[in-house]
């Protein structure tokens, strides 16, 4: 309600919500009570017409113009929404460029302006795109100086402060509802055997909505030949695809003929799926910004999911390599290169997975999760204070100006950086681990770096720095405990209340089904899964029975209630 307060009193507002929190609520309630026209600005053109066929099933006067469209078509939403008969028009932001549609917009009476994924607009955003910094300008100099709301689901405390500067929005203005979802169980796996646990873990979940991201198109081509030689409804999804078979497979996703969609990340961008009910990576993202954008697409109707990072170290050198190749100047790339390696902490930290995440967000929160696979982690745990000490020491002694690899090879003892010129030999934390592998200091120090203990520089050339953390270690105030390295082949069952018909469920999902095909709209456009369970428990029998069901109003009603609940008398008879 505070963004939609702030944009109902005509401020510039930054609206910062996690994924699936309804961004879209907050402009477009504002759009129904303002008397003029909203303007949607958003990169996402595969989520426009699944918006707009939303808000339209609610009888709410809504369309969009962009490529898809052709020269007709678009002539002729102009025309109607000239008439005043749109209040939500969405486009994508090439469109403000243009100067004829521009020269059109001027002359409409636009009373908000909402842009979407508002993190692209930063130089350090995870998906910075540099011209839509073109379209601010025109849209500032639009008459009638309408408020602008610039949305966003990721964005760090640096993304924040760039685009309160980029769209002129006072600090006071900026409303953050917290990045925690806590129907989302975040999980990391080590050292499993990919091919194996994917199928697993697909066959033990049959008939439920799954997104599998693989880093590279041979992967998604070998996971999708190997799910669909096992009978599971799958799909594919990258850029190496005719355009008709990805929109196929996308259609087959959105409309719950395929189960299972295994993509790039190219897949995913304005999916407003809302029963999607695990997000697999099959490889580690470059970013958390991408990571928790992606993961997002789960249990976007607020019931239990899950996201599960399959974590192999080796996966990072195709991110190095991505960076290294980059045209960007070296700026971006350093900023590339320092989220990649923030991502590769979340992947090592023995924290609690949803804190951590906060953490990098800006929030705060000291009570852990409870259901991530580091708060269930039942591993036993050592002692290892004294080896910490040993390592904290050895930075301290290198004056701090130093990265891993320098610092694991003085601890180890290694001859050649004993008698050179920094004279590293003469430490007395030379050599001090010199009885294990190098290897194994290497990654205690990024164990040490991960759960708070160092941390390392901005800079080209990241050196190792204590925090506050890691100097009570020292002064012998904290202990430290690090659980024993174990692969895991098994998996925890998805949480569920388990409070409804499941028979019921399936009978009205199929409804959901046949009504999505006739109407042309994805099923979760017409319901979504939470309010068929719902449904499904209430078993409503009237109008006014059916009106308690979760996510029903009084459009739904009279759209759809006399079906489902003629259906629920065809059951429970």
């Amino acid at each position: 309600m505070d963004i939609i307060n702030k944009v109902l009193d005509h401020k510039r507002t930054l609206g910062i919500m996690p994924t699936g929190g309804g961004k879209s609520v907050c402009y477009q309630i504002p759009a129904l009570m303002f008397s003029g026209l909203t303007l949607v600005v958003s990169p996402l053109i595969s989520l426009m017409k699944d918006q707009v066929d939303g808000l339209n099933e609610m009888n709410i006067p809504a369309t969009f113009i962009n490529s898809t469209l052709n020269y007709v078509e678009a002539n002729e939403r102009m025309q109607y929404i000239e008439s005043g008969a749109v209040k939500l028009l969405y486009v994508a932001p090439e469109r403000i460029e243009n100067p004829e549609f521009y020269n059109w917009l001027t002359h409409l009476p636009i009373d908000l302006i909402a842009v979407d994924e508002a993190h692209v607009l930063s130089s350090w955003g995870h998906d910075f795109r540099p011209s839509y910094l073109n379209i601010i300008e025109p849209l500032n100099q639009l008459p009638n100086d309408p408020p602008v709301l610039a949305l966003t689901a990721t964005a760090t405390n640096r993304v924040q402060e760039d685009l309160t500067s980029i769209l002129n929005i006072k600090d006071e203005d900026v409303i953050k509802t917290g990045f925690e979802r806590t129907n989302l169980a975040l999980k990391i796996e080590r050292g499993v055997n990919k091919p194996r646990y994917l199928l697993e873990y697909v066959q033990s979940h049959p008939g439920e909505s799954g997104i599998i991201y693989a880093g590279k198109r041979k992967d998604v081509e070998k996971i999708y030949d190997q799910l669909k030689e096992k009978g599971i409804k799958v799909g594919k999804y990258h850029a190496g695809l005719d355009d008709d078979v990805r929109h196929q497979m996308q259609e087959d996703f959105l409309f719950d003929e395929i189960d299972v969609m295994v993509a790039t990340n190219a897949f995913g961008m304005g999916i407003n799926k809302t029963n999607v009910r695990f997000v697999i990576h099959y490889s580690i993202p470059g970013t958390i910004e991408s990571y928790y954008q992606e993961v997002g697409r789960a249990g976007r109707d607020g019931l239990p999911s899950e996201a599960i990072l399959l974590y192999s170290p080796a996966d990072l050198q195709l991110h190095r390599f991505f960076i290294e190749q980059s045209d960007a100047d070296d700026d971006y790339k350093q900023s590339l290169t320092e989220k990649l390696r923030e991502m590769n902490q979340y992947a090592k930290t023995e924290l609690c997975l949803m804190n951590y995440i906060l953490k990098y967000f800006g929030e705060t929160k000291t009570e852990p999760c409870g259901h991530c696979s580091n708060c269930l982690d039942e591993r036993p745990e050592h002692d290892v204070t004294y080896q910490t000490q040993q390592a904290l020491s050895c930075v301290v002694r290198m004056g701090q100006k130093y990265g891993k690899k320098l610092v694991a090879r003085v601890l180890a003892g290694k001859p050649d950086v004993a008698s050179d010129w920094h004279n590293f030999g003469e430490l007395s934390t030379f050599g001090l681990m010199h009885d294990t592998t190098l290897k194994f200091i290497e990654e205690f120090l990024d164990f040490l770096t991960a759960n708070d203990y160092l941390q390392t520089s901005d800079d080209q050339y990241p050196t190792l720095r204590l925090t506050n953390k890691g100097l009570m270690v020292l002064k012998s105030e904290l202990k430290v405990k690090r659980r024993e390295t174990k692969i895991t082949h098994a998996r925890q069952p998805i949480m569920d209340d388990g409070n409804y018909d499941q028979k019921l469920f399936e009978r009205l999902r199929a409804l959901r089904l046949d009504l999505a095909h006739a109407a042309d709209v994805p099923p979760f456009v017409i319901f979504s899964d939470r309010t068929l369970r719902d449904m499904a428990q209430i078993r409503p029998e009237n109008s006014q029975e059916f009106l308690t069901v979760s996510g029903v109003g009084n459009a739904k009603l009279e759209r759809y209630g006399d079906k489902f609940i003629h259906e629920i008398k065809e059951y429970q008879a």
